[in-house]
Protein backbone atom coordinates (compact mmCIF):
# COMPACT_ATOMS: atom_id res chain seq x y z
CA UNK A 1 0.00 0.00 0.00
CA UNK A 2 1.16 3.50 -1.24
CA UNK A 3 1.42 5.99 1.84
CA UNK A 4 -0.36 8.51 -0.97
CA UNK A 5 -3.52 6.39 -0.45
CA UNK A 6 -3.33 7.22 3.12
CA UNK A 7 -4.46 10.61 2.11
CA UNK A 8 -7.53 8.75 0.46
CA UNK A 9 -8.44 6.41 2.74
CA UNK A 10 -8.49 9.64 5.64
CA UNK A 11 -10.44 11.44 2.92
CA UNK A 12 -13.44 8.90 2.31
CA UNK A 13 -13.10 8.44 6.21
CA UNK A 14 -13.65 12.46 6.96
CA UNK A 15 -16.90 12.27 4.11
CA UNK A 16 -18.60 9.44 5.39
CA UNK A 17 -18.21 10.75 9.42
CA UNK A 18 -19.35 14.07 8.50
CA UNK A 19 -22.68 13.03 6.95
CA UNK A 20 -22.99 10.97 10.00
CA UNK A 21 -22.95 13.85 11.82
CA UNK A 22 -25.12 15.46 9.71
CA UNK A 23 -27.76 12.31 10.08
CA UNK A 24 -26.91 12.61 14.13
CA UNK A 25 -27.97 16.60 13.73
CA UNK A 26 -31.13 15.64 11.99
CA UNK A 27 -32.30 13.19 14.58
CA UNK A 28 -31.55 15.45 17.74
CA UNK A 29 -33.07 18.38 15.73
CA UNK A 30 -36.54 16.20 15.68
CA UNK A 31 -36.34 14.42 18.93
CA UNK A 32 -39.14 16.19 20.06
CA UNK A 33 -41.32 16.65 16.64
CA UNK A 34 -44.80 15.19 16.68
CA UNK A 35 -44.99 14.89 13.20
CA UNK A 36 -42.64 14.92 10.10
CA UNK A 37 -43.53 16.34 6.24
CA UNK A 38 -45.00 13.22 5.88
CA UNK A 39 -47.36 13.55 8.93
CA UNK A 40 -46.33 10.80 10.65
CA UNK A 41 -44.02 11.24 13.67
CA UNK A 42 -40.04 11.41 12.98
CA UNK A 43 -38.39 8.08 12.64
CA UNK A 44 -34.97 7.85 13.76
CA UNK A 45 -32.14 7.45 10.84
CA UNK A 46 -28.84 5.70 11.11
CA UNK A 47 -25.91 5.64 8.75
CA UNK A 48 -24.44 1.98 7.37
CA UNK A 49 -21.06 2.18 6.59
CA UNK A 50 -19.40 -0.04 3.63
CA UNK A 51 -15.29 -0.76 2.68
CA UNK A 52 -14.59 0.73 -0.68
CA UNK A 53 -12.30 -1.73 -3.03
CA UNK A 54 -8.99 0.00 -4.55
CA UNK A 55 -8.39 -3.38 -7.11
CA UNK A 56 -7.15 -6.55 -5.45
CA UNK A 57 -9.07 -6.96 -2.92
CA UNK A 58 -7.48 -3.96 -0.68
CA UNK A 59 -9.08 -1.82 0.98
CA UNK A 60 -9.50 2.03 -0.30
CA UNK A 61 -11.22 3.65 2.51
CA UNK A 62 -15.30 4.01 3.40
CA UNK A 63 -18.38 4.66 1.85
CA UNK A 64 -22.06 5.49 3.18
CA UNK A 65 -23.99 2.63 1.62
CA UNK A 66 -27.25 4.20 2.73
CA UNK A 67 -29.23 5.55 5.84
CA UNK A 68 -31.75 3.58 7.08
CA UNK A 69 -34.62 4.20 9.45
CA UNK A 70 -34.23 2.96 12.80
CA UNK A 71 -36.93 -0.04 13.45
CA UNK A 72 -37.40 0.58 16.76
CA UNK A 73 -40.30 1.16 18.34
CA UNK A 74 -42.12 4.78 18.76
CA UNK A 75 -42.44 6.74 22.62
CA UNK A 76 -46.01 6.99 23.55
CA UNK A 77 -46.54 9.89 26.12
CA UNK A 78 -49.49 10.33 28.06
CA UNK A 79 -50.92 13.89 27.00
CA UNK A 80 -54.78 14.32 26.71
CA UNK A 81 -54.78 18.17 25.57
CA UNK A 82 -52.30 17.50 22.55
CA UNK A 83 -54.20 18.13 19.76
CA UNK A 84 -52.04 14.67 17.85
CA UNK A 85 -53.45 12.44 21.27
CA UNK A 86 -55.18 9.80 20.67
CA UNK A 87 -58.45 8.36 21.97
CA UNK A 88 -56.70 7.36 24.83
CA UNK A 89 -54.77 10.52 25.30
CA UNK A 90 -51.27 9.44 24.24
CA UNK A 91 -49.72 10.95 21.43
CA UNK A 92 -47.14 8.91 19.50
CA UNK A 93 -43.49 10.64 19.36
CA UNK A 94 -40.30 10.14 17.86
CA UNK A 95 -37.69 7.06 18.63
CA UNK A 96 -34.99 8.69 19.09
CA UNK A 97 -32.93 8.79 21.76
CA UNK A 98 -31.11 11.74 23.00
CA UNK A 99 -28.78 10.05 25.05
CA UNK A 100 -27.84 7.76 22.24
CA UNK A 101 -27.08 10.10 19.83
CA UNK A 102 -24.90 12.50 21.69
CA UNK A 103 -22.99 9.25 22.21
CA UNK A 104 -23.07 8.99 17.97
CA UNK A 105 -22.11 12.33 17.81
CA UNK A 106 -18.89 12.04 19.77
CA UNK A 107 -18.18 8.91 18.19
CA UNK A 108 -18.06 10.64 14.93
CA UNK A 109 -16.79 13.97 15.76
CA UNK A 110 -13.52 11.40 17.24
CA UNK A 111 -13.53 9.36 13.65
CA UNK A 112 -13.72 12.82 12.03
CA UNK A 113 -10.69 13.73 14.17
CA UNK A 114 -8.62 10.61 14.24
CA UNK A 115 -9.06 10.73 10.20
CA UNK A 116 -7.21 14.35 10.15
CA UNK A 117 -4.48 13.63 12.70
CA UNK A 118 -3.91 10.74 10.34
CA UNK A 119 -3.27 12.76 6.99
CA UNK A 120 -1.08 15.28 9.35
CA UNK A 121 1.06 12.42 10.64
CA UNK A 122 1.58 11.13 7.20
CA UNK A 123 2.42 14.55 5.64
CA UNK A 124 4.80 15.30 7.96
CA UNK A 125 6.25 12.05 7.28
CA UNK A 126 6.82 12.57 3.90
CA UNK A 127 8.08 15.64 4.20
CA UNK A 128 10.70 14.76 6.96
CA UNK A 129 11.13 11.19 3.89
CA UNK A 130 12.04 14.99 1.49
CA UNK A 131 14.61 16.46 3.98
CA UNK A 132 16.63 12.82 3.82
CA UNK A 133 18.91 13.32 1.75
CA UNK A 134 19.56 16.92 2.00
Amino acid sequence: MSLFNVFNIASSSMAAQSQRLNVVASNLANADSVTSSTGEPYRSRQVVFSTMQTGDKEAGGVKVAGIVHDASPMKQAYEPNHPMANTEGYVTMPNVNVVDEMVNMMSASRSYQNSVDMMNTTKTLLQKALTIGQ
